[in-house]
């Protein structure tokens, strides 16, 4: 088939790279975002799909309007057969509709859970044990068209972000390429997406406060917080050691639960300046293995308190 790619992160790039490489479908072009500025010199900085698109060669649109009729125009002109949609913005139906075997998704859970732009972090936040990859038609509701393939994928209890998204891109390629054999021999059997009358947990985007670790919550809550959030964007706390009036900023990329044996107060930190450091939270402690003071590389715990002494009973805030 002819297909139409459209897609922003390293997640839509690794596909992208392994559908051209399985030379099954012809990639007439591909969709993306505008570059934008990063950094403190608001360098302009491609998606991680532009990249791939510009290694390869590829025709490459990147509207600032989707509805756009000079965008809508050349996307017309590429006469794709279906258009393939991973991570990217919800589109106006006057795209979605185009190619004439529809416009696929492949969404990073089992729709209809997780439903929107943070699928993986929300899904270890709320402690789930299993995931997966799904494949539906889209239409005018964000994640809600009918579905067409999913494949499960467990959760490990210790499983961060990261490792979760490698995971699920390795399900779903052949889930993927399953979904353009079916879709090109005319086999798909698209299924409306049903409930059991709740509401399914969604996936809003990730954001700043909800990196933030609150103290007042128990320790398995926070312990999911910073594996979903690690490594990206990582989840963080304010630290001030006895005798500094300025906090300083401390991402947590690793951690599992201990007991709070001593009965410490909620955000207050432990350690032996050797080996271990904890952080009481309502109803246990957080022993932190990887973690990162503003300004410093990641570290493992035990290298950071060979530079760093004097946190013992350090007090541990939100803002």
């Amino acid at each position: 088939m002819k297909i139409v790619f459209m897609g922003t992160p390293e997640f839509a790039s690794m596909l992208l790279e392994r559908l051209l490489a399985s030379g099954e479908h012809e990639v007439a072009a591909v969709v993306t975002v505008p570059d934008k500025a990063v950094g403190r010199g608001l360098k302009l900085t491609p998606s991680a799909v532009k990249t791939v698109a510009q290694r390869h060669g590829l025709p490459l649109l990147q509207p600032a309007r989707l509805r756009d009729e000079a965008f809508l125009r050349e996307l017309a002109s590429f006469e794709a057969e279906l258009f393939v949609v991973i991570a990217f913005r919800m589109l106006p139906e006057v795209v979605w509709r185009m190619p004439a075997k529809g416009t696929v998704n492949l969404h990073a859970s089992l729709l209809p859970r997780y439903r929107g732009a943070a699928p993986i972090q929300r899904a270890i936040m709320n402690g789930e044990k299993e995931s997966g990859v799904t494949t539906f038609l889209i239409n005018e509701r964000l994640d809600e068209g009918a579905l067409l393939l999913s494949a499960k994928v467990p959760i490990a209890p210790e499983e961060t972000g990261g490792e979760l998204h490698d995971a699920l891109l390795e399900a779903g390629w052949p889930l993927l390429a399953e979904t353009l054999r079916q879709l090109e021999a005319g086999e798909c059997r698209p299924v409306k997406q049903v409930t059991d009358g709740s509401e399914p947990p969604s996936a809003p985007k990730i954001f700043k406060e909800d990196c933030r670790i609150a103290w007042d919550r128990p320790s398995e809550t926070i312990y999911n917080q910073i594996r979903a959030l690690s490594p990206y964007p990582g989840a963080f706390t304010m630290v001030r050691r006895k005798g500094e009036e300025e906090p300083v900023l401390l991402k947590i990329f690793r951690a599992r639960v201990v007991p709070n044996a001593e009965g410490l107060p909620q955000g207050t930190l432990q350690t032996d300046d050797k080996r271990f450091l904890r952080i009481a939270a309502s109803d246990g402690c957080v022993e932190v293995g990887e973690l990162q003071l503003f300004g410093k590389r990641r570290m493992a715990v035990r290298d950071f308190l060979a530079g760093n002494k004097g946190y013992d009973g350090a007090c541990c805030t939100e803002g």
